[in-house]
This record gives C-alpha cells, sequence and structure tokens, in this order.
C-alpha cells in the first residue's frame, strides 16, 4: 500500500469577508488499505481528498503520497493518484465509451491498435464491452459511473481517490460499484455519505467544520458521526 501522509496541512482561501479556513492543520499517516471519509456536506471532505493528487494545493504544510511531494510534482502525484468524481460527466469527454478509455491509455499506449485492444479489454473487464462504440450519453448513471472508474482504473493507480461515487446512482448500481472498489488492489480512499460503504472500510476520518474530529476504526467512527447527527454526546477519542 501507498503511504499518505499530510503535515499540518492547510486549505484556505481569499473571499470578500476575508480568509476562509476550508480546512485547518490537519497532520495524517494513512497506510490503510481502504479508507473512508465522512461528514457532513460542506464539512471540507473534498478538500482533504483532493489534497492527495494536487486538484487542491496546501496553502501551507505538506502533502505526500507514497514519498512524492504532491504539491511539488503535481503530473507525478496524478499518475499515481486517481479520482472519481461524483458526477461522472465531470470526466467522460470523448464520443464513445471506447474512446473515453483511449484517451486515458493514450500516455501508455502509442500503437492505435494497442491502445484500442487494451480499451476494449477494460471495458470487458467492467461489463461495457457491448457499449464500446456506444455514445457515453445512452449510459445509464449507473452505467456512466463505472465508465469513468474504468478509465481512472486502465492506468493502474496506486491511489483511488473516490468523491461520493456513489451518490447519484440507485439502489443496483451503488452494489455494484460498492463492490468494485472494495475489489480493487489499490489504495482507496473514499469520501461517502454511505455509512455502510464507510463500515467496509479500515479506518474512517470524520470531518467537521474543516477538522479531522474523529480518526480511527471504521465502524466506531460511523458510529461517532451518527451520534453527533443526533445531537448526542459523542465519546472523546
Amino acid at each position: 500500500m501507498a503511504l499518505i501522509e499530510l503535515r499540518e496541512a492547510t486549505v484556505s482561501v481569499a473571499t470578500p469577508a476575508g480568509e476562509r479556513v476550508l480546512l485547518h492543520p490537519t497532520t495524517l499517516s494513512l497506510p490503510e488499505r481502504r479508507i473512508a471519509v465522512i461528514g457532513p456536506n460542506g464539512s471540507g471532505k473534498s478538500t482533504l481528498a483532493r489534497l492527495l493528487n494536487a486538484l487542491v494545493v496546501p496553502t501551507s504544510g505538506s502533502v505526500h503520497v507514497d514519498g512524492i511531494d504532491v504539491a511539488g510534482q503535481p503530473a507525478k502525484a496524478r499518475r499515481a493518484v486517481g479520482f472519481c468524481f461524483t458526477d461522472p460527466a465531470a470526466q467522460l469527454v470523448m464520443p464513445t465509451c471506447v474512446e473515453d478509455i483511449e484517451l486515458s491509455l493514450r500516455r501508455h499506449e502509442k500503437d492505435a491498435k494497442s491502445r484500442r485492444a487494451r480499451a476494449l479489454d477494460v471495458l470487458d473487464a467492467h461489463g461495457l464491452r457491448d457499449h464500446a462504440d456506444l455514445s457515453v450519453h445512452t449510459l445509464s448513471g449507473g452505467q456512466k459511473q463505472l465508465l469513468a472508474l474504468a478509465g481512472v482504473l486502465a492506468v493502474r493507480p496506486a491511489v483511488l481517490v473516490a468523491d461520493e461515487p456513489t451518490t447519484l446512482l440507485d439502489l443496483a448500481h451503488t452494489r455494484r460499484v460498492g463492490d468494485l472498489l472494495f475489489s480493487l488492489e489499490q489504495q482507496l480512499v473514499l469520501v461517502t455519505h454511505d455509512l455502510s460503504l464507510a463500515r467496509r472500510c479500515d479506518r474512517a476520518l470524520v470531518i467537521d467544520q474543516a477538522r479531522v474530529v474523529f480518526d480511527g476504526d471504521a465502524g466506531a467512527a460511523v458510529d461517532h458521526y451518527v451520534s453527533s447527527v443526533a445531537g448526542e454526546a459523542p465519546d472523546e477519542r
């Protein structure tokens, strides 16, 4: 597994009303295979996740993934850390399914024929081979998310960050995407509101008001979060 390390990583932005902190100083060492990030909307979950492949860079402090300084080596970080968005439309940019996978592979397979063959193999592995030459716009929401994941995984990143990947999906595709995520050999950082998925992780972070307020066993983290939402006094840990 990759080692993800944050050292006093802070994210803030200037606003007309003054500086707004999106993530207070955060220090973490994350070697586990499956890590959930949970918490209310607007709490800073996605900000933390986007630090891992330089979609967001720290205002101060540092982020390293397997020794890569993410802010200093963003291209290298993005090769190591794949990112899947909530809405697959943010990632699917080519007309057909196979072309979209080929786009992901363009730097890895220089030969067009080999690239097409590998793209078809990737689609086949994700149950989308019959959709290879169809427009991405004809796919269901679940199929689009599977295609987006397939494109990210095609280049074999060491880490996959999935930012609420099941939020827009029906129950069947939520289960299918969840099972795919938990079958991966890659290290998984899963930002999610699906607490059943969070419980399947090895470790979970609870984010609230731009701070990590709980860090530990996934089941205990979910219980802490549920208690806080219910207005109960959570255990201090």
